[in-house]
């Protein structure tokens, strides 16, 4: 019995890493072992669960209907062997978040730290993700994402600053050759750094004074896709390429140094910061709970009001 539902925990992971090589990673077991395992489950079962290729690894039609069950299933396993937490001194287990690179940059550094002083026995794996996430589906026990619309049983949670605003900045170089804007409308005429989404759609920028809201397509010599490329787009203004608009604590640090000078400051758009979001109808993990509790509490009080 233990065999097998090792090999059920392992046909789910491996179909929601989308193959054995980022399983593997993820679990920290081989390939080979992962695939054997989902060849034991293949041969029990008497049914082909995963179509095999060079480049890719996606369920059957029985494997996605195997999947859609296993993953409620094996979640009230993991919940109910939770309980056994609660008899410990102290919590313990894997805590699974996925978050957008900017909490992974701006947020979670001043919460992580205290946060595994504090609770020693459990382990914290964070996926960076700018996409919406189905957390419950994608095997994760918490997202943490900006103002998005929630299903009717998630329960959000303030977590780190609770406003922040979008900057906009130029190295000093470039406004000297350039000119420095003074409405919005004035950077049509500048060479504009911009992100696109995984989608492929391009975000306008936005601003606003006075109640006012003005929305510019800009152009330039850089497109990227936000999120970790962001580093790139900061290292092309600094270099004088041209204008970028990201997070301003994103790029306080230069805004410090000198390497870039704040552009349309009065026109800086605010919004409200990052939620913890999770699912309300179920039993929450030991970790989880120890995760939402220290957010909550004088501890973790600081980088929620930042």
């Amino acid at each position: 019995m233990a065999t097998e539902l090792d090999d059920l925990a392992t046909y789910v992971a491996v179909v929601r890493a989308g193959g054995f090589r980022d399983a593997a990673r993820v679990s920290g077991a081989s390939a080979s072992g992962l695939s054997e395992a989902v060849r034991r489950l293949e041969a029990r079962l008497g049914v082909r669960l995963l179509n095999r290729t060079t480049r890719s690894v996606t369920p059957t039609e029985a494997g996605a209907r195997l999947f859609e069950r296993l993953g409620p299933a094996l979640g009230e396993v993991a919940a109910a062997l939770d309980v056994v937490n609660a008899f410990r001194d102290r919590p313990a287990g894997t805590l699974r978040l996925n978050v957008p690179a900017n909490v992974a940059r701006i947020v979670l550094p001043g919460i992580v730290a205290p946060f595994l002083q504090a609770y020693p026995d459990i382990r914290l794996e964070v996926t960076v993700e700018d996409g919406f996430v189905d957390v419950l589906a994608a095997g994760f026990d918490a997202g943490i994402r900006y103002d998005e619309r929630l299903e009717q049983d998630m329960i959000a949670v303030p977590i780190g600053p609770r406003i922040q605003r979008f900057a906009t900045a130029a190295s000093p170089a470039y406004l000297d050759a350039r000119g420095r804007p003074e409405h919005p409308r004035d950077l049509l005429a500048h060479a504009c750094l911009r992100g696109r989404f995984a989608g492929g759609a391009t975000p306008a920028w936005e601003f606003e004074r006075a109640g006012e809201i003005v929305r510019i397509d800009t152009a330039g010599p850089l497109l990227v896709q936000p999120g970790a490329a962001s580093d790139l787009m900061v290292s092309a203004a600094v270099a004088g390429l041209g204008v970028v608009s990201l997070f301003e604590d994103w790029l306080q640090p230069h805004f410090a140094s000198g390497a870039l000078e704040p552009v349309l400051e009065p026109w800086w758009q605010s919004f409200s910061g990052p939620l913890l979001y999770y699912a309300g109808h179920r039993y929450l993990p030991a970790p989880l709970r120890a995760f939402i509790d220290f957010i909550r509490s004088d501890a973790g009080r600081g980088v929620r009001q930042g």
